[in-house]
């Protein structure tokens, strides 16, 4: 079974964030899952936290897993279980943009391609969900490339930026320099701002920018300026809260405070400051208008696509199973071969003859046996592959 636990839709930042898995525990987690499960993978974003995994298991104790994520089971309920072609259909839409925030942004298919590549660094990967995430990135891509969402961008940190802008920001500070932070750099410095301060732990981290606006800083010193900021955009991957509700001066300009982690980097409470503007990242989704609609019907267009991918993924899924089958079906053709050219050998000394009898045989054992295997495939796809098989160990297998 390849199954998916994943967070209900809709369902409040406050509980999310409680349910998301930081990326400093990930590898820990993956390796304590892989007790339970056969493979699995973990993707956890500002927006979801589901869990991949394949096993002979028929029945999941949630308990269980909730235990190894040190959830808590009093949020049970916020949480959905599925199996096989409803979760692999699930992950073909996550990663062509279907169930992000704002619909269609780009960022998910580098999610899931990291997430996928932990999974295999960590040996948590290797038959159905190694072939599921490769066909889903595949997917991905193609999806993106061929509907040319691309010319209609969007995503959090594009909205982000463009708020901040919209409401007079000229100096902002940007926290955080991973993948959200760097592309809030990026969007940033392509509009008229006076100055650009980026926070990091290690000021060696940002080597990559030659821009007289931009200076960069520790956590040590910024809190020193914050209070002086437009805006601050904050993106890091931190368990904890960055700004506190402490950290605001309560008077002063206008400061426009947007929150893109999860868990939230800044305290919700500064929304009862007077002179903060707070958004996070659930805040951020409802403000996607402008172009929502031009590419929804684009996506919807093209969802033929995913459409293709999973039929031919199930198709592939199925064969799988009676690979087993296949397997006895060449061992006969083999045992067959080798009879037949000791028989052979017996009664001629030729040694070219041998080779070339040898060769006969075995394209003439190949030959109705890949027809076997061709005709087993074909009733797997219908669901009579047990009655074929029977007759099929009829013919060739049984002595």
């Amino acid at each position: 079974m390849i199954g998916l636990i994943g967070i209900r839709k809709n369902v409040d930042i406050k509980i999310r964030e409680v349910l998301a898995v930081s990326l400093k525990r990930q590898g820990v987690v993956l390796d304590e899952l892989k007790e339970l499960f056969e493979e699995v993978v973990v993707i956890s974003t500002c927006n979801r936290t589901e869990i991949y995994f394949s096993t002979n298991q028929q029945e999941i104790n949630m308990r269980e897993v909730f235990g190894i994520l040190d959830w808590d089971y009093s949020l049970l309920d916020y949480t959905f279980l599925s199996k096989d072609k409803d979760a692999v259909k699930h992950l073909l839409e996550v990663v062509c943009g279907f169930h992000s925030k704002i619909l269609g942004e780009d960022q998910i298919l580098g999610q899931i391609k990291d997430a996928y590549e932990l999974s295999l660094e960590k040996k948590a990967v290797s038959s159905k969900l190694l072939r599921l995430f490769e066909d889903a990135i595949s997917c991905g891509k193609k999806f993106r490339t061929e509907s040319k969402l691309y010319k209609i961008p969007v995503s959090a940190s594009s909205v982000a930026v463009s708020k901040a802008i919209e409401l007079g920001a000229k100096n902002i500070m940007v926290i955080g320099y991973g993948t959200i932070g760097s592309l809030v750099v990026k969007y940033i410095l392509g509009n008229n701002i006076d100055n650009l301060f980026i926070v990091v732990r290690e000021k060696s981290k940002v080597s990559d920018i030659n821009d007289e606006r931009v200076k960069v800083l520790d956590f040590k010193e910024y809190r020193n300026i914050i209070n002086n900021m437009d805006s601050v955009i904050s993106c890091t991957s931190a368990p904890h809260i960055i700004i506190k509700d402490s950290d605001i001066e309560p008077q002063g300009e206008n400061i426009v405070l947007i929150d893109l982690a999860l868990p939230r980097d800044i305290d919700e409470k500064l929304i009862n400051n007077k002179r903060v503007t707070l958004f996070d990242i659930d805040t951020i989704g409802k403000l996607d208008t402008y172009n929502k609609h031009l590419r929804n019907d684009k996506m919807n267009e093209y969802k033929f696509l995913i459409r293709d991918y999973l039929d031919n993924f199930m198709k592939w899924l199925e064969i799988r199973d009676i690979s087993c089958y296949i397997k006895e079906l060449k061992k006969s053709g083999n045992e067959v071969i080798e009879s037949r050219v000791k028989s052979f050998e017996h009664k001629c000394k030729e040694e070219e003859d041998v080779e070339l009898a040898k060769t006969l045989i075995k394209s003439t054992s190949d030959y109705y046996i890949n027809r076997a295997i061709k005709l087993l495939k074909e009733e797997k796809l219908k669901g009579c592959e047990e009655e074929c098989m029977t007759i099929l160990k009829r013919i060739f297998i049984e002595k």
